[in-house]
């Protein structure tokens, strides 16, 4: 029988169901009831069928209707947030099934898309044998320090009290269960290493507790990303220790030792340099900046997709991507946005009704918006493959403290720990990929205003009667405006801490949680513009676009139906925003684009799903325009 683990306000609760035909609302009165129960007050909810509830996934934030049925839209390991906006009841629900995959942890391999999925629960983990060779070597090494009684930091000195300091927990919200499964399996594979000293066994029993899904409270806040993330980290080590709080889909919140008794683990019992080395380093801030990478580059190559479907409806032309004019400044990025386009929009390879019926039209260029694509977008992709690769090379960096170095026979201290290099890399992917939804607001802009197209106002019949996209684009505007300020880098300020021994810090816990924030406000401002632009084509018909576009459109409306008059509009940008999370716009639009390559370039094979060949083929059809 399958179980779901639902929080109300300050308590978690489990909900057996029989029927996984139930409805999301039925999941959550059923919550409320046994909240209510248990208290005296009755948890100052006084009619119970009176509760209104939005019901939202927590990755992403899509809303789903409370009539849908948890089969329908609960899967293995999708957390789904239900609150009631008039008494602020949140709740989260979670049905968990345990993977039968594992990936192989060895220190040198873990990618930022394998922490991902890691995150989402789709894998446990486990330990190659040279890595488990490493470990105990390093262990072996730290034992003979502690018998001969020599005075090293961190092993013989200080640390000793660690497990009996419990740190505040009023640092924010805790973070989500994909977050913290991230946050952990980082660490383990940072330890796995083999120069942080720690014994084997710890190193299992930490791989235990990921395997079962049991997971410590770590708030979001309380980081300045120097000698580590301290704090964050150190939460993470307390629960395995069996203090402080502990999640786990079987268990929900629960003090952590009856959390791992439950699961039939041991807590974890410190020995030298233990302590340290649970506590020391980057994975905080790493792995969020692994997500926000992940999605910069989900939405990243899913904005030419939309801006190419914004161009065909605006009745622009196709010239601007001419290979040849990308040729002569080779940007990597640049060239690849426009190979793209060319792929998405007018050719012998894709016909469009749209752009003939304006073939011979008087216009001679675009506005920027479109014309710059390539140029603006393409400077992201850049930026993002960047960013991507410091942290993919921190992910499997040792950055604790001191390093234990077997083959050397020796301990070395030194400053792996400071976050510099992620927190820099996660300001500078903030203020990249904020450009697109920048130059996104402006399309919706030529989209909504009739004096910039050939479209009604706001892309809406019966104007006055109906607001049509005025307030969506009014709420994209707003996205934007915030982006602005949370691409102010966190990392250009450092404040003194530890008397004076840790007088330079990155502030990297920061970069890392508003890039996220970034990359949530692109995702739904070019959701508004992918509503906008299939609006768009509403007053275009019977003319199609081409073959991919015509797929794009027909994936939108399969989920949200044409505006015909004003309705609640939120719905429909988060349902669009969850197909951009989920990277359905560019399934359906990424063979289309690849095919275009491998016919034009048969020598030219992807590296990957999502790496096309950049070599230009031939230019698309080009409209003619008059002198």
């Amino acid at each position: 029988m399958p179980r779901f683990t639902v929080h109300v306000r300050d308590e978690w609760l489990t909900v057996p169901c029989k029927d996984a035909t139930c409805s999301i609302k039925w999941l959550a009165f059923e919550a409320l009831k046994r909240y209510i129960k248990n208290k005296p007050d009755n948890g100052g909810i006084q009619h119970i069928k009176d509760v209104h509830f939005v019901v939202r996934r927590c990755q992403g934030l899509g809303l789903l209707d409370n009539d849908d049925t948890i089969e329908d839209v609960l899967e293995d390991n999708d957390f789904v947030e239900l609150g009631n906006i008039t008494n602020m009841v949140y709740m989260f629900s979670v049905s968990y099934k345990e993977p039968e995959q594992y990936i192989s942890l060895d220190g040198n391999s873990l990618t930022s898309t394998d922490l991902v999925n890691l995150g989402k629960g789709l894998y446990m983990i486990k330990l190659t044998p040279e890595a488990e060779q490493k470990v105990v070597q390093s262990r072996e090494l730290l034992d003979t320090i502690v018998k001969e009684n020599k005075v090293v930091y961190g092993i013989t000195t200080g640390f000793g009290k660690f497990a009996r300091t419990v740190i505040p927990v009023s640092l924010g919200s805790p973070l989500s269960p994909e977050r913290t499964r991230m946050l952990l399996a980082l660490r383990i594979n940072v330890l796995a290493k083999g120069y942080s000293g720690v014994s084997l066994e710890t190193l299992h029993r930490m791989i235990q507790a990921f395997n079962a899904s049991c997971l410590s409270y770590v708030p979001e806040k309380g980081t300045v990303g120097a000698s580590g993330d301290l704090a964050p980290l150190s939460h993470l080590a307390l629960g395995l220790m069996g203090e402080g709080k502990m999640w786990s889909p079987k268990s929900g919140w629960a003090d952590a030792k009856y959390v791992l008794e439950a699961h039939g683990l041991k807590p974890i019992s410190l020995k030298p340099k233990e302590g340290l080395a649970l506590i020391n380093g980057t994975q905080m801030i790493t792995s969020l900046g692994a997500e926000a990478v992940e999605r910069a580059e989900a939405i990243a190559r899913q904005a030419d997709i939309i801006a190419a479907l914004t161009l065909e409806v605006l009745k622009g032309t196709t010239k601007a991507f001419d290979s040849d004019i990308h040729e002569l400044r080779p940007h990597p990025g640049q060239k690849e946005v426009a190979l793209r386009f060319r792929s998405l929009l007018d050719s012998d390879h894709h016909p469009s009704e749209i752009a003939e019926s304006h073939r011979f039209c008087d216009r001679v260029q675009d506005a920027y918006t479109m014309r710059c694509c390539p140029q603006v977008h393409g400077i992201v992709n850049d930026t993002i493959e960047f960013v991507k690769k410091i942290i993919n090379t921190e992910i499997n960096s040792a950055t604790d403290n001191p390093m234990v170095f077997a083959e050397r026979g020796e301990t070395i201290s030194g400053g792996n720990f400071h976050g510099e290099y992620p927190a820099k890399a996660l300001d500078y992917l903030a203020i990249g990929v904020h450009e697109l939804a920048s130059i996104s607001e402006r399309r919706i802009e030529r989209l909504c205003n009739p004096s910039l197209s050939e479209l009604p106002a706001f892309l809406v019949n019966e104007g006055g009667l109906n607001s049509g996209f005025m307030i969506a684009h009014c709420t994209a505007a707003a996205l934007v405006s915030e982006n602005k300020v949370l691409c102010h880098p966190s990392s250009i300020d450092s404040l003194s801490t530890s008397a004076a021994t840790e007088d330079h810090v990155s502030m990297g816990g920061w970069a890392a949680r508003k890039a996220l924030r970034v990359v949530e406000h692109v995702e739904q401002v070019l959701a508004i513009e992918l509503l906008a632009a299939c609006q768009g084509i509403e007053f275009l018909r019977p003319l199609r676009t081409t073959t991919p576009l015509e797929k794009v459109y027909d994936l939108v409306r399969a989920t949200v139906k044409p505006w015909i008059k004003d309705r609640f509009m939120a719905p429909d940008i988060e349902a669009v925003h969850r197909l951009l999370v989920d990277q359905k716009v560019w399934n359906i639009a990424g063979p289309y684009i690849e095919k275009y390559c491998m016919e034009y370039i048969p020598e030219s094979r992807p590296s990957s799903p999502t790496a096309f060949a950049l070599d230009p083929p031939p230019s698309p059809r080009k409209r003619v325009s008059l002198p």
